[in-house]
């Protein structure tokens, strides 16, 4: 197993010993995405980074198409080599030739209702906060926008269509599941929300779900009728360390929404981020207090780096990508 938990401050590299370094210590780090040859991470100050060598060292990529900050990433479940990236101000970039040129998918600010895009702390701007590739169609990308919109591209960004009515506004991250085509599930500022049709319409279970300013989703790698969320009441409580407040809920099927308490939550811990490595049937969660990972969708937990930086004890977690 390789492990890669940016944090704001730094990238956390570790193996499946438990032993692990830090690098990009010097940067602003927003997200990260990993293939079997690159690791790449975004930041806000600096543009993108690729590490050919597992981590240890990192180079800028890009810089020349990509001027802005890097927000998202996402890498094709069916080729490794096309990654895509999302931007602040909102912008999607594509290379298929695994980061080393780039280009820019245009006509994203073009759609309608990007007047009302706006991100509330710099509400001059917004940004690509996620890109989701369907597993099931390479062409298909669900793109959340914060804050303003869930977008959608069957072209692999030659066009773009419009957020639907009843779509989330505030979308944090999006789930898809190879096993579950169709299937959408969505944790917003605005609340939790998941689609059987594509993104077309949305349904809105919230029973049991106490804390609805929604951060990260995942479906369990082996049951698309599992899905957690990682959730606060509000974006203070769950990205300021001095006063974080944080949980993690379960929902099977059609069932209410369950508290997770086998992991850090609640009082100081700030919203994890979740990973899924789908071959081996397991799914990851970074906070402020660690990296766990669980086998049962989250009944039991295991924490994996050995000894926890106290430097990322008040910090968030900003993105999470784990390699078999």
């Amino acid at each position: 197993m390789e492990l890669y938990a940016a944090m704001r401050g730094g990238l956390l590299v570790a193996d499946e010993d438990g032993t692990s370094e830090i690098r990009l210590e010097d940067h602003d780090l927003e997200c990260v995405a990993a293939t079997p040859d690159h690791v790449f991470c975004g930041t806000f100050d600096s543009g993108l980074f690729r590490s050919d060598d597992g981590g240890q060292t990192f180079r800028s990529v890009g810089s020349e198409a990509i001027r802005e900050s890097v927000m998202s990433l996402a890498i094709d479940p069916t080729d490794p080599e096309t990654v895509w990236v999302g931007t602040e101000p909102s912008r999607v970039y594509r290379s298929e030739d695994g980061g080393e040129s780039w280009e820019r998918r245009e006509g994203l600010t073009d759609l309608p209702s990007e007047p009302n895009w706006s991100f509330p702390p710099r509400p001059h701007t917004h940004h690509v906060r996620w890109i989701e590739p369907d597993p099931n169609d390479p062409q298909h990308l669900y793109v959340g926008i914060e804050a303003g919109a869930l977008v959608q591209t069957h072209d692999a960004g030659e066009t773009w269509e419009d957020r639907v009515s009843d779509s989330r506004r505030d979308n944090h991250s999006l789930a898809t599941h190879p096993d579950a085509p169709n299937r959408v599930w969505s944790a917003a500022g605005d609340g939790y929300a998941e689609s059987v049709d594509g993104g077309e319409t949305w349904d809105y279970p919230q029973t049991g779900l106490d804390h609805r300013y929604c951060w990260s989703v995942a479906a369990a790698p082996d049951d698309p009728e599992t899905v957690l969320v990682s959730s606060a009441t509000g974006p203070r409580t769950a990205h300021n360390a001095g006063s974080t407040d944080s949980y993690i809920y379960r929902k099977r099927s059609d069932e209410p929404w369950e508290r997770l308490d086998e992991l850090p939550t609640g009082e100081g811990v700030t919203r994890a981020v979740f990973a899924v490595e789908e071959s081996a049937g397991e799914l990851y969660a970074v906070s402020n207090r660690g990296v766990f990972r669980t086998e049962d969708a989250g009944t039991t937990w295991e924490e994996l780096v050995l000894e926890w930086p106290t430097e990322f004890e008040r910090q968030t977690a900003r993105g999470l990508a784990v390699l078999p």
